[in-house]
C-alpha cells in the first residue's frame, strides 16, 4: 500500500516536472538584448484558430457538464421545496434558509486551500474526484429523514463542489490567452444557466415518480440527479487532461506553440515560478483583489438570490407547482443566450467592464419591476432581467480579475480569494427572501437592488484606477526606451502585474 502511494506520488512529481521543463524550453535568444522575445513558431491565423478548436473540443464539453452538474445539485433545492421537502422535513420558520446558508460557509472557506490543493494533485485527478464525491453526496441528500440530516449533508456538498469552479477558471488560465479567456468561462458558465432551465423541466418530469419506493418527488429530485453527476465524475476521468504539454490529443508542433503563446502572453509573465509564500502574501496586499471582491459580491449576491428562490417567487404569483417548474425554465434560456453574446463580445472588443454595467442595469430594472405593485405578467417579465442580468454578467466579473494577476500562485491565490469570500453574499442571499414576505418579497428584492448599489459605486473605482495605472506606465515605459533602460526577463516574470509593460485590462 505504502509503495502504491509513494508510485502514485513520485509519477505526479514527474508529470509537474515535464510541465515545468517544457515551459522553461521555450526560452529567450541568448544575445545582448535579452528583453527581445523571439518570433512566434509560423502559425497563420486560421491554423491558431484550429490549435484553440481543437482544445475547445476536447475540454469545453466536459467541464461544462461538470458546472451544469455542479449548480443543478446546489440550486436544485429550490425545485425540491415546492415538492414536499419542506412538508416532509418539518422545516418551519427559517429552517430552510439556515439549511441553504449552511451550504456557502464551508463552500466559501474551502476555495481557497482547494486551489492550492489543485498545485499539488493532478487536475485531471482532482476536478473528476470532487465531482464524484459531491454526487455520492447529493444521492445521499435523497435519503435525509430529519432538518439535522439535511443540514449535515448541504455542508458535506458545500465542502466537496468549493473546488470546482475556482478549479476550472484556474485551469483554463493554463490554457488559453487572456483575452481568449471569457468567451471559454462563459461556454463553462453557461452550464449553471442550462442547468437553471433543467432543473424546472427534471423535477416536473421526477414529480410523476412521488410515492415510488415511498420515497417523494423531492427524493427522486436529489437521488437521480446526484447518480447523473457521479457518472459525469466518472466521464471526466477518462477525457481531462493535466498541462498542455501532456494533451495525447495535439501534435508536438500544437503543444509547443500553446506553451509558447502562454509564456509570452502580457498577464503570464510569471508562469514559470515555484511556490513561495511571497506569492500567497502578494495576493492578499494586493489593492484589485479586495475591490473585486465588493464587484463579485454585487453580481453573486442577486445570482444565488434569484436562482435559489426563483421557483418559490414564480410560484407566489399564483401558478400551481407544475406550472411553476416549467415557468422557471424560459428566464435562463434568455439567461444563456445574453450570456454567449456577452462572452463572445467582450473577448472581441477585449474589455470587460461594460458588459459587467450592462448586467447591473438589467439587474436594476428586474429587481425594480419585482418590489413594484405591479400586474403578475409583468413581474414574471421582471424575473428574466433579474436571470439574465446576473448570469451574463457573471464569467466578466471573473475573468477580469484574472486577465490582471499574473503568475500561477498569485493568480490562483488571488481568484480563489475572490471567489471564496464573494460567495459570502450567497449566504447572505439564502436568508433574504424569507416565507413570511411571500408572496411580493419586498424585502428581499430590496436588498438585491443593495448589492446592485454596490456594484454601481465600485465598478467606477475599479475602471478610473486601472485607467491611471496604466496610463503612468505608458509614461513610464517610453522613458525606460529613451533612457536605454531594459529589465532582464526574469526581472519582468518578478514583477508580474507590476511589470511596466504589463497593462491591465479594463
Amino acid at each position: 500500500m505504502t509503495q502504491n502511494r509513494q508510485s502514485a506520488s513520485d509519477h505526479h512529481s514527474l508529470e509537474e516536472k515535464r510541465h515545468e521543463e517544457a515551459i522553461e524550453t521555450i526560452s529567450l535568444p541568448s544575445n545582448k538584448d535579452e528583453s527581445v522575445l523571439p518570433p512566434p513558431p509560423k502559425l497563420t491565423p486560421e491554423q491558431e484558430k484550429k490549435i484553440y478548436r481543437k482544445i475547445d473540443l476536447w475540454l469545453m464539453p466536459i467541464l461544462t457538464l461538470m458546472y451544469l452538474a455542479s449548480f443543478l445539485d446546489r440550486g436544485n433545492i429550490g425545485n425540491a421545496k415546492l415538492d414536499g421537502l419542506v412538508t416532509q422535513l418539518n422545516l418551519t420558520g427559517n429552517k430552510y434558509n439556515i439549511a441553504l446558508t449552511m451550504y456557502f460557509v464551508p463552500y466559501c472557506i474551502f476555495e481557497c486551500p482547494a486551489n492550492l490543493v489543485l498545485k499539488k494533485f493532478r487536475p485531471s485527478r482532482w476536478l473528476p474526484g470532487i465531482t464524484i464525491v459531491w454526487g455520492i453526496i447529493m444521492t445521499l441528500m435523497g435519503l435525509a429523514k430529519t432538518y439535522s440530516n439535511l443540514v449535515g449533508i448541504r455542508i458535506a456538498l458545500g465542502i466537496a463542489e468549493a473546488g470546482l469552479f475556482p478549479g476550472v477558471v484556474y485551469y483554463l488560465s493554463i490554457w488559453y490567452p487572456r483575452h481568449m479567456l471569457q468567451w471559454r468561462i462563459g461556454i463553462f458558465y453557461g452550464g449553471a444557466t442550462i442547468a437553471g432551465a433543467f432543473s424546472g423541466l427534471l423535477a416536473y418530469a421526477i414529480s410523476f415518480m412521488n410515492g415510488t419506493h415511498g420515497l417523494e418527488g423531492w427524493s427522486w429530485i436529489f437521488i437521480l440527479e446526484g447518480i447523473a453527476t457521479v457518472a459525469v465524475g466518472i466521464l471526466a476521468f477518462f477525457i481531462l487532461v493535466d498541462f498542455p504539454d501532456t494533451a495525447h490529443f495535439l501534435t508536438p508542433e500544437e503543444r509547443a506553440y500553446v506553451l509558447w503563446k502562454k509564456k509570452y502572453d502580457n498577464s503570464t509573465v510569471g508562469e514559470t515560478e515555484k511556490f513561495a509564500l511571497r506569492h500567497v502574501w502578494a495576493a492578499f496586499k494586493d489593492w484589485q483583489i479586495w475591490l473585486h471582491i465588493l464587484i463579485y459580491m454585487s453580481i453573486i449576491g442577486p445570482l444565488y438570490g434569484i436562482s435559489l428562490f426563483l421557483p418559490s417567487i414564480i410560484n407566489g404569483f399564483g401558478f400551481s407547482v407544475p406550472a411553476t417548474q416549467l415557468l422557471t425554465v424560459p428566464p435562463y434560456v434568455c439567461a444563456t443566450i445574453v450570456l454567449l453574446i456577452f462572452a463572445i463580445w467582450s473577448d472581441r472588443v477585449k474589455m470587460r467592464f461594460p458588459f459587467i454595467l450592462a448586467g447591473l442595469v438589467m439587474l436594476t430594472i428586474g429587481f425594480a419591476i419585482n418590489i413594484s405593485d405591479v400586474p403578475i405578467g409583468v413581474k414574471y417579465f421582471g424575473t428574466f432581467f433579474c436571470v439574465s442580468g446576473s448570469y451574463a454578467a457573471f464569467p466578466g466579473v471573473v475573468a477580469w480579475l484574472g486577465n490582471n494577476l499574473a503568475g500561477q500562485y498569485k493568480r490562483g491565490v488571488g481568484m480563489a480569494l475572490h471567489i471564496g469570500i464573494g460567495n459570502f453574499a450567497g449566504a447572505i442571499a439564502s436568508n433574504i427572501y424569507r416565507s413570511q414576505d411571500a408572496p411580493r418579497y419586498v424585502l428581499g428584492h430590496g436588498l438585491e437592488l443593495m448589492f446592485v448599489g454596490i456594484g454601481y459605486v465600485t465598478l467606477p473605482i475599479a475602471v478610473i484606477a486601472y485607467m491611471r495605472i496604466n496610463a503612468r506606465r505608458d509614461v513610464v515605459e517610453k522613458e525606460m526606451q529613451e533612457n536605454g533602460i531594459k529589465l532582464t526577463p526574469e526581472e519582468l516574470r518578478e514583477l508580474g502585474d507590476r511589470a511596466p509593460d504589463f497593462r491591465y485590462t479594463l
